[in-house]
């Protein structure tokens, strides 16, 4: 709902309007700028409205922790099990997952990373959801015939240099990310990825390649 769409008087928002609201903030300026003040003012509600939805300013942070890890962690998971006839397949999978904030909010990841370098708790809730992704991504190199060392330094690989997109605010043309995926799938797994698969994906994306006449 955009601020022009919110009603006059009478409403107190509802628990998503704040989160959502608090989401925005926490991303545009830090959690230092996620008050109950500013929350209200940007949604032009009476600060006692807030109390409907949350008990106090830590329960909304706390629920913006939960909706970071619904927003990243799951789709990350959902990636590493989503079905592929091939391990260079299982691969485009998760990296599509990459590509848009659907699967996964790189915008709120940036947010609460950056947050939990002043807070011990995020900090450690986030070192928990790391595990959690890389484990995933192990399974997944175990599902393709790596084991011990190989399928943690493979994962550990994949997650690291994703995390260092988001980390380093990454700003490229797509087609200059599209062009390099073939080589991080075979860098990634050992196996390039064969046209069709490649095809698919950019399908996908609704990623349209530029066809080089011949001279």
């Amino acid at each position: 709902m955009s601020k022009g769409e919110l009603p006059e008087s009478g409403w107190r928002g509802s628990r998503e309007v704040w989160l959502e609201a608090a989401h925005d903030l926490l991303i545009d300026s830090g959690v230092e700028s996620v008050t109950i003040q500013s929350l209200s003012k940007r949604l032009k509600l009476a600060r006692t409205s807030f109390y409907w939805h949350f008990v106090d300013r830590q329960s909304l942070l706390t629920a913006l922790a939960d909706r970071w890890a619904s927003r990243t962690s799951d789709g990350l998971i959902a990636a590493c099990k989503a079905f592929a006839e091939t391990e260079s397949e299982a691969m485009l999978n998760v990296i599509s997952c990459f590509l848009g904030d659907k699967a996964f909010d790189s915008a709120l990841e940036f947010a609460i990373r950056s947050w939990a370098q002043s807070d011990p708790q995020i900090m450690a809730r986030l070192h928990h959801e790391d595990q959690v992704r890389i484990e995933a991504l192990v399974q997944m190199f175990h599902r393709w015939g790596h084991s011990g060392v190989d399928a943690e330094t493979r994962a550990r690989t994949v997650y690291l240099a994703q995390i260092g997109y988001i980390s380093m605010r990454v700003q490229e043309p797509l087609a200059v990310r599209m062009s390099r995926i073939p080589s991080y799938v075979q860098i990634y797994t050992g196996i390039a990825p064969p046209a069709r698969e490649i095809a698919r994906f950019h399908a996908q994306h609704d990623f349209l390649p530029e066809v080089t006449e011949p001279r």
